[in-house]
């Protein structure tokens, strides 16, 4: 069986994964592209007598790449040499999408055109005469329509004849003018003179306009380096040859080719008939009713991601606990055996309380795809960009930061939807501020606890402002600090309006809920029994009496005898100018596992249940022992550091590095540590809620 390698590449928005996902269904994985962060598909298809693996690339309007996304597209292009590419085209806006297929015939690429959205090109009264433009390109163009599957064995077939065949690539090259055809000569003929260093022959000439375009990537290249000075004297004669740069001068030759192209191809039928789509854009995009529109779709995504999904929850987690129950009475109800405790508490407990989650992963990423897959998430983008890129964050980072709302690690997912890795970064980061659904146990704990009736509500409201206030200051911090110089302008070409799929939707769900199960769980499961381990050992003498708990409560002396308790007393220096003990100590230590693990281990240090029938109890112990103004303290405190397990595991995972999910994690705690402590240390000077 003969074996090929098939890339798909094109435009953002002309339906290229859409088709990966016709040709590829259910049979496909997505991980990084080797060396960075950047995502990608890879799947398969098998027919009688060959095998075809496909790549879906990162969307990209050019070969200039402006974009870590764009620079893999081409990386991969250039290094990886694939046996064909199908080009993929937005037929609607045909010129626009033959920019990348031009270079990649440069290239010397095999090539097979997918005029995708025929059916949109039509409605606006376009007819494209394919067989016309297939002579002119010198490779198979095919019309289809990606999102019904109209035209794909056409393609498959036209595929499996090029990859067959080996036919020539296309021999249209791009007629730039004489003036800036004298320059590309004088690069290509010094590139061939060339010993070692020099790019492959079929790539030369691509490489030559890039050097006139100062294209940064390329200028890296060895052949760049030795070629530096004679490009920047050529691009540098084209910059005094008119009001342009070289650049703009090769992009609007380029496109003047284009448009040379396509006469007699594209012909209009009738007058476009785009008023609907005017009529939506002008509410969707609306100076006024733009953002209200946009919130009030946020709010239904909201709910939809965490009402709708909570029986679903609650429904596995019942499942999860009967589970354990199961599990557990395979020993006696008095048992101590630590395989029981392992497995009940660490194993089912640890990972079964991140697979609860898994629901609102679904429900998750079904209105993510059906928003961007109808068109309206890059209007969103636009609305809300021009408010976010005052603090530093990328238009499309406000959905993340509404979803952290309910959970952290639903929302560091959904910064896949931003296109470059310094907007994720910047967003994953500053996530764990919002105030998610886990830490409000401890709010329903302490609030009643310290504070009056008419008190609670506004207290409450401080601690979610105060996350979105230090979300948004520690944007634009990264923003300056970590990721200065690296500003992208927000250019984006909305997509028409469309339906997608049911099956393009599953595919989707189905992928990102596997990887949910697979990255998440897989780390959780390892920190799980790390943590079940620190606090269950070293278990006490039977003749140990506790100093600093009830001698007898066993499960108390127990806590404080553990290393997780001892860690509690070692912290207790660091910990007492924010005015927490070394039950505060060890009770944020084991919710580091989850946040609202933290009432639970209160309860035992005081040697009551964590449950909701011994809060008040709970409650009392704490006025007993704590002032409001501890109180209020412990909640900041929780509000801002220590990302729980499942937040860092997904930062790792989602960043790709360790590095970030520790500079989260420590500089949430840090800043913690020195909030906290300056409110505490001030409100004492003030005399304010110390007892």
């Amino acid at each position: 069986m003969q074996r090929f390698t098939v890339a798909l590449a094109g435009n953002p928005n002309s339906g290229k994964t859409t088709i990966f996902n016709r040709l590829t269904g259910a049979r496909q994985r997505v991980g990084n592209y080797p060396g960075v962060t950047v995502e990608w598909k890879e799947g398969a298809l098998k027919t009688d007598q060959t095998h075809l693996r496909f790549i879906d690339l990162p969307g990209t309007y050019s070969l200039t790449a402006y974009s870590e996304e764009e620079l893999v597209a081409r990386n991969y292009l250039l290094e990886n040499g694939p046996d064909l590419v199908i080009d993929v085209v937005d037929a609607s806006n045909l010129e626009r999408n033959l920019y990348l297929t031009t270079e990649l015939l440069e290239l010397g690429l095999s090539l097979v055109v997918a005029l995708n959205m025929s059916d949109l090109a039509a409605s606006r009264g376009l007819e494209i005469d394919a067989a016309a433009l297939s002579r002119r390109l010198g490779v198979p163009v095919v019309p289809m329509v990606g999102r019904t599957g109209r035209g794909i064995d056409t393609m498959l077939e036209a595929v499996l004849a090029t990859v067959h065949r080996r036919r020539a690539p296309g021999q249209t090259r791009v007629d730039f003018g004489e003036v800036v055809e004298q320059r590309i000569r004088r690069l290509v003929d010094a590139m061939t003179q060339m010993d070692g260093d020099a790019p492959p022959a079929a790539q030369r000439r691509w490489h030559a306009v890039k050097l006139l375009e100062r294209d940064q990537a390329v200028l890296a290249t060895p052949a760049g380096r030795v070629l530096a000075a004679l490009a920047e004297t050529s691009a540098s004669e084209l910059d005094q040859q008119g009001y342009d740069t070289s650049d703009i001068t090769v992009s609007r030759q380029r496109y003047a080719y284009i448009e040379r192209l396509c006469r007699g191809i594209v012909k209009a039928q009738r007058p476009s008939d785009l008023d609907r789509a005017y009529r939506l854009d002008r509410a969707a995009m609306h100076p006024v009713w733009g953002v209200p529109i946009f919130l009030g779709l946020m709010f239904l995504v909201f709910n939809l991601t965490f009402r709708l999904g909570e029986p679903f929850m609650n429904l596995l987690e019942t499942g999860i606990g009967n589970l354990g129950v199961a599990l557990g009475s395979l020993w006696p109800e008095d048992s101590t055996s630590p395989l029981r405790s392992l497995l009940v508490d660490g194993v089912i407990g640890g990972v079964g309380g991140v697979l609860v989650f898994l629901p609102n992963i679904v429900l998750l990423f079904l209105a993510i795809a059906l928003l961007e897959g109808s068109g309206y998430m890059a209007r969103a983008a636009f609305v809300m960009d021009r408010f976010m890129s005052r603090v530093g964050l990328h238009g499309k980072s406000f959905i993340p930061l509404l979803i952290g709302f309910g959970c952290t690690v639903p929302a560091i997912m959904a910064t896949r939807t931003l296109e470059t890795r310094r907007d994720r970064l910047i967003t994953m980061l500053v996530l764990p501020l919002m105030s998610c659904g886990a830490r409000l146990p401890i709010y329903a704990l302490m609030i009643p606890a310290f504070f009056a009736p008419r008190w609670q509500g506004p207290v409450l409201w401080c601690l979610y402002v105060t996350g979105i206030l230090l979300a948004l200051a520690g944007a634009r911090l990264l923003r300056r600090a970590l990721f200065r110089g690296e500003n992208t302008p927000f250019l984006m070409e909305l997509p028409p309006y469309r339906m997608p799929t049911i099956g393009s939707l599953a595919v989707q769900m189905w992928i990102r809920s596997w990887l949910y199960v697979k990255k998440a769980g897989t780390v959780i499961l390892g920190v799980s029994i790390i943590l079940w381990a620190l606090t269950s050992y070293p278990q006490p003498p039977a003749d140990w009496s506790s100093p600093v708990a009830d001698p007898d409560d066993r499960a108390a002396a127990a806590m404080a005898y553990s290393a997780a308790g001892r860690a509690g007393h070692l912290l207790e220096p660091i910990l007492r100018p924010m005015g927490f003990d070394w039950r505060i100590g060890t009770a944020l230590i084991g919710a580091f596992a989850a946040k609202e693990v933290f009432v639970a281990q209160m309860g035992i240090v005081f040697a009551v249940g964590g449950d909701e029938d011994n809060n008040e109890a709970l409650r009392l112990q704490l006025r007993q022992h704590y002032g409001p103004l501890v109180g209020f303290c412990v909640m900041l405190f929780c509000l801002i550091a220590t990302p729980c397990m499942a937040t860092v595991a997904v930062t790792r995972q989602e960043s790709g590095s360790w590095r970030w999910a520790l500079v989260q994690f420590w500089g949430l705690t840090v800043l913690a540590w020195i909030l906290t402590t300056v409110v505490y240390q001030g409100g004492r000077l003030l005399g304010l809620g110390v007892s």
